[in-house]
């Protein structure tokens, strides 16, 4: 194995940190026999809450319970890995870049790599879309996949994106700042919230929101051999992902319509004595 694709350190001092962060999304996780325990696999997730996104945390570490001997690897935006003591402790956890040629080298390895194709205009989509899959149109995975012959998990999950008010990606300011030529982003997410209330990408405090991850099984499309080069192969395999997610998203809303007040629920039913009463009054 490569030095940049590090397995997971069980032992990591991250890793603490990071069950005690997710538990503050109450999550839950379903599905997760539909993960090959080895071999390769490419698990991809739709993206919420800006810097939040619990669900990466969530799924991440589920593919690690599941995979306990194998190795499993998460991608993250280059600034992330660039930074300075966070960079190196992400790179120990696991985490890899974003990129093509990161992710295929992690897949060859036969590990299970995560990604996210809506990247950060997926997870800063306004609030009033937190119940739609957006991949922008992004089809990169799919030729992976083909290229490599590896299945596909989708994780969908729901909630994170209930936790955040996002008023616009803000597209022009992005653009006005000419980000994608400096760090390749396309947003400069507004916000409203504690405790800036309206701000332009300053960390608001996140709400309680209960998040739910589904690993569905293997999408069709990923379990037969494809030509990455048929743009007609790829664009129904598109399709067939998208719409796929879109309706296990809708099923998890439909069954947790309110995340928030969920959460807030499940928190409450934690409270010791008389104080767990307040569970039922959400």
């Amino acid at each position: 194995m490569s030095e940049t694709m590090k397995r997971p350190d069980p032992n990591h001092p991250l890793l603490p940190l990071a069950r005690a962060y997710t538990n503050y999304f109450t999550p839950t996780v379903s599905g997760l026999e539909n993960l090959p325990a080895s071999g390769p696999a490419l698990v991809i997730g739709n993206h919420s809450s800006i810097y939040w996104a619990p669900e990466v945390w969530i799924t991440f570490m589920s593919m690690m319970e599941r995979r306990p001997d194998e190795p499993s690897f998460g991608v993250a935006h280059e600034i992330l890995l660039r930074a300075p003591l966070l960079g190196d402790s992400l790179r120990d956890f696991g985490v890899i870049a974003a990129s093509q040629e990161a992710a295929s080298a992690g897949l060859k390895d036969g590990g299970a790599v995560m990604v996210y194709p809506g990247g950060d205009w997926e997870a800063c989509r306004p609030w009033t879309d937190r119940g739609k899959i957006d991949f922008a149109g992004r089809k990169g995975f799919i030729r992976l996949a083909m290229k490599l012959g590896v299945p596909v998990i989708p994780a969908v999950a729901n909630g994170g994106h209930d936790s955040i008010f996002v008023l616009s990606r803000g597209e022009r300011t992005a653009k006005l700042l000419q980000l994608d030529k400096l760090v390749r982003a396309k947003v400069f997410p507004y916000t409203v919230g504690l405790p800036f209330g309206v701000a332009p990408i300053l960390p608001q405090i996140p709400l309680p929101a209960h998040v739910s991850v589904s690993f569905l099984p293997a999408l069709d499309w990923s379990t037969e051999v494809g030509d990455p080069e048929d743009t007609v192969l790829v664009d129904a395999a598109y399709e067939q992902t998208v719409g796929t997610m879109q309706a296990e998203l809708d099923r998890l809303r439909a069954e947790t319509p309110n995340p928030v007040l969920t959460g807030l629920k499940k928190h409450a039913e934690g409270l010791p004595g008389p104080l767990s009463a307040l569970a039922g009054l959400l």
